[in-house]
């Protein structure tokens, strides 16, 4: 999988598959203009190319594309994992199995609040469509007949708190997004708190798999 992708790549891929693509546009009556910045596209890319196999690495790709007050587009893509870890696959904490988020965008999905009491993160607040794996055999079993939609705790957060980052993924995804990096992540939270001040606390997240982008 390649390092990182374009902005552009970002968008024509959630276009083509229908999804919205935001741009700003709201009239803001005390600034007295209509705002476009901070009106953030969070889209996670999924790396297919290792087919279903839990690598148990931050392997995926985490990107923010949104317009400044100008109006010019900023991008940003960072290291992270949309799957479960090794730990989790293995050790059950569902009976139905371990969550693996599904491809999709969920509107308005996810809140800014504490994760696990600890930290501000981008945390789960409407309802999620999760593949359920129970097998434990080191595959992910990608089948819509194991799909379960609800409210799961499906968190954006940061995994350990070495800047170098962390390299397996453990015990730090039961399904949540998690980024590799925690400054990556301090940037992105920098972004949602911007955010929140013109478009309010309800974040909308979709996740592609990387054979969306050509």
């Amino acid at each position: 999988m390649k390092n990182c992708y374009t902005r552009e790549q970002i968008e024509t891929a959630v276009k083509s598959k229908g999804y919205k693509w935001f741009e700003g546009g709201q009239y803001n009556k005390v600034k007295k203009r209509y705002v476009v910045e901070y009106d953030v596209n969070i889209v996670g890319v999924r790396n297919m190319n290792t087919g279903d196999k839990v690598t148990n690495k931050f392997d995926d790709c985490m990107t923010v594309s949104y317009k400044d007050v100008e109006g010019k587009w900023l991008f940003y893509c960072f290291p992270c994992t949309t799957d479960p870890g090794k730990h989790w696959v293995e050790n059950l904490l569902n009976k139905d199995g371990v969550a693996i988020l599904k491809e999709g965008q969920y509107r308005s999905s996810h809140t800014i609040r504490k994760h696990q009491g600890k930290y501000d993160a981008l945390c789960q607040k409407g309802p999620l469509k999760v593949y359920r794996d129970k097998n434990k055999d080191d595959v992910y079993d990608l089948l819509e007949e194991n799909v379960h939609e609800g409210i799961y705790g499906i968190n954006i957060h940061k995994s350990g708190s070495r800047e170098t980052g962390s390299t397996q993924v453990d015990k730090w995804s039961a399904g949540c997004q998690v980024f590799a990096v925690e400054s990556d992540f301090n940037k992105f939270m920098e972004i949602m708190y911007a955010a929140k001040v013109t478009w309010g606390n309800a974040f909308t997240y979709t996740l592609i798999n990387s054979d969306d982008i050509s």
